[in-house]
């Protein structure tokens, strides 16, 4: 016999005590009472809170490891094996969740079933029963803690995002349209990697305004807690929809792209002020309120031809071509008539119709296409017929995406750039980019990047509040 497996067979001693860790729930200290008198085995769990479907059913719940400090508080959530009525010690039968979790004692990690129940009146926080123990682990009454000593002092210190793992997490889709393509990428996204993902209709969330809990309800009742919600806005939802994240916010969800960056990107002149500054590359563009400014707009931009943009424009509506200054000065006129807010801008010819779409995820570019106008457009986007295609981008034009959307404040972002002859000149910056472009372009399944940014922020986190 081998020496490793000599290693695996050698009988562990446990005492009646013990420091035990199960990873999977980011709980690395637990004070243990090994118990063969108790069949099953128990882990304390408050705020328990099913979610999920009948087919991937889930539990959420938060624990406090150190009884002696309640204000510790960790996030756990696990994949519910069952339901099942445990009889405690003191005779009394409650219905609990059981889940499975590896345990890891000592130099030993194996799978166990764990009931989730309130053990606040406990001296210890779990209990570990005679049907999680191996036949290689012998306890032994009269002795504790004969496996390595822990500390509770873990919870305190700050944890990097990989030490961390991932547990299933329920995400908020915000949208007008749950069946469109980004929708359904980010739920097949979503749930390959065990998370649960519920539609929310924006247009039919309203909210409880308080100090002491704020809350969104939804159709007569309160919407659950979720773990991160992904606003997937439209223009003409904006400003309400920018109310319900923030709402979001003030109950401490996590939220893929905050209120306030979501109304900066939305409103091209602030966002174009506000990248300027930066000396970001940008066509050369001007705003003013009064008719009589039309001469020196266009003098300001160079002269025709010019694209004449109104601020809140989307997929390419509300963006038109003046050739010649008359039809530039005719254009300008008519959307002072109807009192919309405008841009007017350079056009860059050298484009040849075509822009860059850079998708930047958590400060990196995940995707990149070029998009080119239909013949007789000079509009580039999909929505207007445009096509795509992959392509690289320089290290300039990949810099300037990344600090576009850090800037902004844009956990993910569209940057649309383009190609001039003074390098690269940012157009806009999408706060709720589509998927189905870059996707097809790329190749890449750039919903699953969204979705590990969406991981990568929503940790368990180790709470703790002041005393």
């Amino acid at each position: 016999m081998s020496e490793t497996n000599n290693e695996t067979s050698q009988m562990e001693i446990l005492g009646w005590e013990e420091w035990v860790s199960l990873p999977a729930l980011s709980l690395p200290a637990i004070k243990a009472k090994v118990d063969t008198g108790a069949r099953t085995s128990a882990l304390h769990a408050v705020a328990i809170e099913p979610f999920g479907t009948d087919k991937n059913p889930q539990v959420r719940f938060i624990m406090h490891p150190d009884p002696a400090d309640p204000t510790i508080e960790v996030v756990c959530s696990a994949k519910v094996k069952d339901r099942r009525s445990v009889t405690s010690s003191n005779g009394s039968t409650e219905l609990r969740y059981i889940i499975s979790a590896n345990i890891k004692v000592g130099k030993k990690t194996w799978p166990i079933e764990l009931s989730l129940t309130n053990r606040e009146t406990m001296g210890y926080r779990m209990l570990l029963g005679r049907s999680a123990l191996r036949d290689d682990i012998s306890v032994v009454p009269t002795l504790s803690f004969q496996q390595p000593v822990l500390s509770y002092d873990v919870y305190k210190k700050k944890q990097g995002k990989k030490a961390i793992p991932v547990r299933p997490l329920r995400i908020g889709i915000l949208t007008q349209e749950p069946k469109n393509f980004s929708n359904r990428e980010m739920v097949r996204a979503a749930e390959e990697r065990g998370h649960v993902v519920d539609m929310i209709y924006t247009s039919r969330c309203y909210m409880s305004i308080n100090a002491h809990k704020p809350e969104v309800y939804y159709d007569g009742a309160p919407l659950p807690r979720y773990d991160a919600i992904i606003p997937r806005i439209g223009s003409r939802l904006t400003f309400y929809g920018m109310s319900v994240v923030r709402q979001f916010e003030a109950m401490g969800v996590f939220c893929l792209n905050n209120a306030a960056p979501i109304g900066n990107s939305r409103d091209k002149l602030l966002a174009h002020q506000v990248l300027s500054q930066h000396g970001l590359g940008m066509p050369v563009t001007a705003f003013a309120k009064s008719s009589a400014d039309t001469k020196g707009i266009l003098d300001l931009v160079g002269g025709a031809p010019v694209v004449v943009k109104l601020l809140e424009s989307t997929q390419g509506k509300g963006v038109v071509l003046a050739d010649t200054r008359k039809a530039a000065m005719a254009i300008i006129d008519a959307f002072r008539g109807l009192n919309a807010h405008f841009l007017v801008q350079e056009f860059v010819k050298e484009a040849g119709g075509s822009d860059l779409r850079c998708f930047v995820v958590d400060g990196k570019v995940v995707g990149a296409m070029m998009r080119t106008a239909q013949p007789g457009e000079f509009r580039s986007n999909v929505h207007q017929g445009g096509s795509v295609k992959k392509v690289r981008l320089t290290k300039e034009e990949r810099r300037s995406a990344i600090k576009a959307a850090k800037i902004l404040k844009l956990k993910v972002a569209g940057v649309d750039i383009l190609r001039s002859k003074d390098g690269p000149k940012i157009l806009e910056v999408n706060s709720s980019p589509g998927l189905e472009g870059i996707t097809k372009a790329t190749g890449k399944d750039i919903a699953a990047e969204i979705i590990g940014c969406i991981e990568a922020n929503v940790r368990t986190v180790f709470k703790t509040a002041a005393k």
